[in-house]
């Protein structure tokens, strides 16, 4: 029943800022930009100032993501094969460009409420391409517990949503996060 209620509300209000024409609240979030009215430009991204001269010099996304691996999310590319192929090679500190990563391979269980799969946090995938001091302690406590956090609140850009929505693939594509399984028992108990 609550998780009716929210998807929709969540509906309504994205169909309301579509039928009066509100403003996108979140430039960063791609959730809330229906598919056409996507940025494909730096001039018309809401970052880049369209006036600066010299925006003419830098490279259009489109043709940078071009020779990446294609992905079916975001900015339809897929970010860890693209690097696995070694077409991008991220820099883990901009101070040491010769600093190698620190790959940690725990995955972080997070137990959720409702009838939605728990959230498996792989840290492996992110620490091949962020060093750890990207998250802890400014955006994660590094602590059981310490870390409180809703859809809501990652759809505006907080904790996991600094990233997904933005840079990495958005939060519309559930699964890949809400990925593990609740057993019946365990679910019964809550």
């Amino acid at each position: 029943m609550k998780k009716t209620i929210v998807v929709w509300i969540l509906l309504l209000m994205s169909v309301a800022m579509i039928s009066i024409g509100a403003e996108n609240p979140n430039k960063f979030n791609r959730l809330f930009v229906p598919p056409k009215q996507r940025v494909t430009t730096l001039a018309d991204d809401g970052i880049h100032d369209p006036a600066v001269s010299a925006l003419k010099v830098l490279q259009q996304p489109a043709e940078a993501f071009k020779p990446l691996v294609a992905g079916n999310s975001g900015n339809n590319v897929d970010w860890m094969k693209s690097m696995q192929k070694g077409l991008i090679k991220p820099i883990h500190d901009h101070t040491d460009p010769s600093k190698k990563p620190a790959p940690m391979n725990l995955t972080i269980v997070m137990e959720v409420k409702g009838s939605m799969p728990n959230v498996a946090f792989p840290h492996q995938s992110h620490t091949l391409i962020l060093d750890c001091s990207n998250c802890h302690e400014a955006i994660f406590k590094p602590q059981k517990g310490g870390n409180k956090m809703s859809m809501a609140g990652i759809m505006l850009g907080q904790k996991c949503g600094v990233c997904h929505g933005s840079v990495a693939f958005p939060v519309t594509e559930c699964r890949r996060c809400h990925s593990v399984y609740k057993s019946k028992k365990a679910a019964a108990v809550k």
